[in-house]
């Protein structure tokens, strides 16, 4: 969040009054000036309940990994609409570390479904439920 809001402060913080109302910023401008205010591309405010969690392993990692894969998306798209190299470099950076975080959650999965029992694997929560043969 620091390294978007730092990128999105430093491509705003001189624009005129007749730079915000043609670049269409002005409505974003009236509630918040300048400041960042962290939403997504629709509008949506970021709040705490895009957050996802169960308490199950198997489907918070899985839910996890698809997190890393849309914020992937999310920057992938960003560095097809831009080209500005100040701003495309952080995101570049911010893109791998998604990628890393993928591939970590992936390695997390894999170790818990390997000492899963195999007989019950998608049929409890292992943190709660005890299996019964």
């Amino acid at each position: 969040m620091e390294i978007v809001a730092a990128i999105i402060h430093q491509l705003t913080r001189d624009l005129s009054m007749d730079e915000i109302v043609k670049s269409g910023f002005d409505q974003y401008y009236v509630d918040h000036t300048i400041g960042v205010w962290p939403q997504a591309a629709s509008g949506m405010p970021f709040s705490a309940a895009q957050f996802q969690v169960t308490g199950d392993v198997i489907t918070d990692l899985t839910e996890d990994m698809a997190a890393e894969q849309k914020a992937r998306t999310t920057y992938d798209n960003i560095l097809r609409l831009i080209k500005e190299p100040d701003v495309c470099e952080p995101i570049k950076f911010l893109r791998m570390r998604e990628v890393v975080h993928f591939q970590r959650f992936g390695e997390a999965l894999r170790i818990t479904q390997d000492k899963l029992n195999s007989k019950n694997f998608y049929a409890f929560n292992p943190g709660f439920d005890r299996c019964k043969d």
